[in-house]
């Protein structure tokens, strides 16, 4: 008998949760909190599912940053400065996930949650001090920033876009909606040089992978022409809200 995350059912419900996740993403950011707890919900062990959902997520936010392309103009010129420490953090992070035992990730996953749930909390704190902290003599201490926050991406990424709204905050004066289209194309990068390294290591299930791409394709392009137009803070709260709960859920689990 096929596993629950390989039954139509699942495979179902993980298109669905990969359109929400893509969706949160593009409006509110921790859209992870939604993909990589309904892997786990369905049965997939914490290693495979956070390689799986890396690799399922990231044509949503190519998806996303190519809703944003109208804006790309007025911030690519900071992606030179960037792509190199995402690119090397991001692989640094993915190896580190793949030389971590399984057992061991299981006891990390709550406290990762919990992070992420903290940061997205923390969201509108980040984005105005990144707004009125900017720099740019900064630059490239915002490199060096954005190094770190992509070995977080690559190791496991539920809040990463939050983080480099920070970062690019630091670099160049710019309103939310462009730090956004710059923001979606580092995660495409951090996604990608991440998934290959799973990909490369057989970490990635596939079926319910295409499902949840399948769905974030959709909900990453729909979510990002509606974020210009929708305030975030709603859908924030209620992100919040139920990533306490998925953190409650995995500390008993590892824990109890």
């Amino acid at each position: 008998m096929a596993p629950a995350f390989e039954s139509p059912t699942g495979l179902a419900a993980l298109f669905l949760a990969g359109a929400v996740a893509s969706a949160v993403n593009a409006i509110a950011g921790g859209g992870s909190l939604v993909s990589f707890p309904a892997l786990i919900g369905l049965g997939m062990p914490e290693l495979p599912a956070n390689a799986t959902n890396s690799v399922a997520l990231w044509p949503g936010s190519m998806a996303s940053a190519i809703g944003f392309l109208g804006l790309f103009d007025r911030v690519k010129g900071h992606l030179k400065t960037l792509i190199a420490p995402t690119i090397a953090g991001s692989v640094l992070g993915a190896w580190l996930l793949v030389t971590t035992p399984g057992a061991v990730f299981r006891l990390l996953v709550p406290w990762l949650v919990l992070g992420a749930v903290l940061l997205l909390l923390a969201q509108p704190w980040i984005r105005a001090k990144a707004t009125a902290g900017s720099r740019r003599g900064t630059v490239w201490g915002g490199a060096v920033l954005q190094f770190f926050v992509s070995v977080y991406g690559g190791y496991f990424g539920a809040g990463m876009g939050i983080m480099m709204l920070a970062v690019i905050g630091l670099i160049g004066d710019h309103d939310l909606h462009e730090m956004n289209a710059l923001k979606n194309w580092l995660a495409v990068i951090i996604n990608v040089a991440a998934s290959s390294m799973f990909i490369v290591q057989g970490l990635v299930v596939w079926g319910p992978c295409l499902a949840l791409l399948a769905g974030a394709v959709l909900g990453g392009y729909a979510s990002a022409r509606l974020s210009q137009k929708v305030a975030s803070d709603t859908l924030r709260r209620w992100v919040v809200g139920y990533g306490f709960l998925m953190a409650g859920w995995f500390f008993w689990r590892a824990y109890a």
